[in-house]
């Protein structure tokens, strides 16, 4: 008769599998504990004190953005928390822009509460880059401002005490002046406000190094936001501004037409040819359009190159040449963008 041999070591093996499975299994429900903790308490207020805090979400900020001002305001304990709440709710689309008042003792729970059903302390009116005297009162007009309110907002003679004005000759409106952003409005702000605080707001931007900037180009500071308010509305992004700053320095200083398809068109709208860069050189008498810091740091740091021509090809990118040769040959190859 035969007997099967006890196998220690299999056995052994086995039970090292099992402990280490159940130690495994503890340490996955430890972890979930304190992940599940640490939300928890990330969800709760920061202090017990009610002091206010008012807070602005611009249009188009992301929950990332919006949990780090929270946090930045002291109003969450963690951002992590916040987006995890979002999330868990389903409550991304549901976060507006606005102007609000909240305090640290409210917690996660409450603040998105507020921040997803229009409580807004005041609504926001948002002016764009890019935008012409024409559009920014259109922009008032949509908000709830009354035309003759908004005509009267937007004349110079308001504001002299303002120090972006002070750049500005004689004879010439709020073109280009009037900075792009967000702006809180509820039910006592004016338009006349607005614009005052859009005005401070790109006083602000036009800094000492940046007037030293332009001043070492030949270029004063009015003439500086003249040629961004063209090259904002050429080319969005930042490194291809810095090019395009370098082919209109080139030009002007050589002499040449800016020859700008913007100003054209700018040109028919306000009939108006002293806008039409391929008719003359040099710039226009005044911005065919608003500037954000972007474009106006763009050009006070222009690229090292010796491009003078450029075109936004139909695939939307920008290319750029030395010669007229080169400029044909990316027309030719990529077309223009609009055509």
């Amino acid at each position: 008769m035969k007997f099967k041999t006890y196998n220690s070591k299999h056995h052994q093996r086995g039970s090292i599998f099992i402990y280490l499975g159940i130690v495994f299994v503890i340490l996955a429900i430890i972890v979930v504990a304190l992940v599940r903790y640490q939300y928890d308490q990330g969800l709760q207020p920061v202090s017990s004190s009610s002091q206010s805090v008012v807070i602005i979400i611009p249009n188009g900020y992301s929950v990332t953005q919006i949990a780090k001002l929270l946090k930045n305001k002291g109003l969450i304990k963690s951002t992590l928390s916040f987006q995890e709440y979002i999330d868990a709710n389903n409550l991304r689309s549901s976060l507006e822009a606005g102007t609000y008042s909240l305090s640290p003792s409210q917690g996660v729970k409450k603040i998105v509460s507020i921040l997803t059903n229009g409580r807004i302390s005041s609504k926001l009116v948002t002016i764009l880059p890019g935008q012409s005297i024409a559009q920014i009162q259109t922009t008032l007009i949509n908000s709830g401002f009354s035309p003759s309110s908004v005509s009267s907002a937007l004349q110079a003679s308001n504001y002299v005490g303002s120090t972006v004005l002070s750049f500005k000759p004689a004879g010439y409106g709020l073109d280009g002046l009037i900075y792009p952003d967000s702006y809180a409005k509820d039910s006592s702000t004016t338009p006349t406000q607005i614009i005052q605080e859009a005005l401070d707001e790109m006083s602000k931007k036009i800094t000492p190094s940046l007037q030293s900037a332009y001043a070492s180009e030949g270029l004063s500071v009015y003439q500086a936001i003249t040629m961004a308010s063209i090259m904002q509305k050429e080319v969005p992004d930042y490194p291809n501004q810095q090019e395009v700053a370098q082919v209109f320095l080139s030009r002007i200083k050589q002499g040449i037409p800016l020859q700008s398809n913007i100003t054209a068109l700018y040109s028919q709208a306000i009939n108006n040819p002293a806008y039409n860069t391929y008719n003359q050189t040099g710039l226009p008498p005044s911005p065919i359009c608003n500037v954000d810091e972007k474009v106006l740091k763009a050009l006070a740091n222009p690229s090292p190159t010796n491009y003078l021509y450029f075109v936004t090809g139909k695939d939307g990118v920008t290319r750029f040449s030395p010669d007229i040769n080169g400029q044909n040959d990316n027309i030719a190859q990529f077309g223009q963008k609009g055509e």
